[in-house]
C-alpha cells in the first residue's frame, strides 16, 4: 500500500492519510481481513507524528473502514465492502446534486454538463 501526503494540500495529513486507505480499500487495493501496517510504522514510513496516523485509523475505525484487535494491529473490515460502497456512492450523489444546482444558475444546460463529464473522463 502506497500513501502520499502533501503539506501543500488543504486537508490536514490524518485526512489524507484516511481517504487514500478507503479509496484502497474501495477499489479492492486492501482485502478484507487484510493487516494494516501498525500506526508506528506508517508514521514512520510516511515521516508523520504517531499521533496523525492514530487519528486517521480512529476515523476510519469510527466510519467503519477498518477494526483493532488489541496487541495484533487493525485490519480491513470484513463483509462491509457494500456498505462502504454505498456510502460513497451517496456522497457522489450529493457532489453531482450540487454540481447540477450549480450549473443550473449558470445557465448551463443538461447536454452541455454532460459533455463535461465525458470530456473530464477521457482526461483521465
Amino acid at each position: 500500500m502506497e500513501i502520499l501526503v502533501s503539506n501543500g494540500s488543504d486537508l490536514p495529513i490524518y485526512e489524507q492519510i484516511a481517504s487514500q486507505i478507503k479509496n484502497a480499500i474501495l477499489s479492492g487495493d486492501l482485502e478484507p481481513e487484510q493487516k494494516l501496517p501498525s500506526i508506528r510504522s506508517l508514521a514512520n514510513g510516511l515521516g508523520v507524528s504517531v499521533i496523525t496516523t492514530k487519528r486517521a485509523y480512529a476515523d476510519l475505525e469510527a466510519a467503519g473502514f477498518i477494526y483493532s484487535v488489541q496487541g495484533k494491529g487493525s485490519f480491513v473490515q470484513g463483509g462491509s465492502v457494500q456498505f462502504l460502497r454505498e456510502e460513497r456512492l451517496r456522497r457522489i450523489e450529493d457532489l453531482l446534486s450540487r454540481s447540477l444546482e450549480e450549473a443550473k444558475g449558470a445557465g448551463i444546460s443538461l447536454e452541455e454538463l454532460h459533455q463535461m463529464l465525458e470530456l473530464l473522463a477521457e482526461g483521465e
